[in-house]
């Protein structure tokens, strides 16, 4: 069993990153094997709209893109994390999101068990978490749940409070990767 997380700030070590390994550690105690895609390290330019996909059956664009698609057919979860941008996901998390389309026609995602992690200094976390699970229902994933940590400068999620009542962001993250990884074990 495989979880995957694709962490889509482009600040290294930043928030997003520190919950999204709280996540894996979670997954990694449920027996899970797991690994993560940082688009800080990668290059994964946005969709273009040529269609190739279409004739394909997979994007034509050689970038960074080309590894996360083989990452994604052999999870059997897979955690979005993203800062909020002005209210929703991250540019490079929208640019994954719009290069997964070349998936979407074969339904290689399908049955996939999906989470969602997002990240916030005040604002925008619940439409952030509210499209990446209207995404994964699109891709035909079953959503286990989301996580949501504040903070605004690096390391400020350590300490701060996450989305539910009387949680921290650091336990809520780890619940995310318990119920994405448990889910993960009952469907299999």
């Amino acid at each position: 069993m495989k979880i995957l997380g694709i962490a889509c700030s482009p600040r290294k070590n930043g928030n997003t990153e520190i919950l999204m390994n709280q996540v894996m550690l979670a997954a990694e105690r449920e027996g899970c094997e797991t690994e993560v895609f940082r688009v800080s390290e990668k290059n994964v330019a946005p969709c273009d709209a040529c269609g190739l996909c279409f004739e394909a059956g997979s994007c034509v664009v050689q970038d960074d893109m080309q590894e996360l698609y083989g990452m994604l057919e052999h999870a059997d979860g897979i955690i979005f994390g993203t800062p909020v941008y002005f209210g929703s996901v991250s540019a490079q998390g929208k640019a994954i999101m719009d290069r997964m389309f070349a998936l979407l026609q074969r339904r290689a995602l399908k049955d996939k068990v999906a989470g969602a992690l997002v990240v916030t200094r005040r604002v925008g976390a619940i439409q952030t978490r509210s499209l990446i699970y209207s995404f994964c229902i699109a891709q035909g994933m079953i959503v286990a749940g989301g996580a949501i940590g504040y903070g605004r400068e690096i390391g400020d999620v350590l300490t701060g409070v996450g989305g539910g009542i009387d949680m921290s962001a650091m336990e809520e993250s780890r619940v995310l990767g318990v119920s994405v990884a448990r889910l993960v074990k009952k469907l299999r």
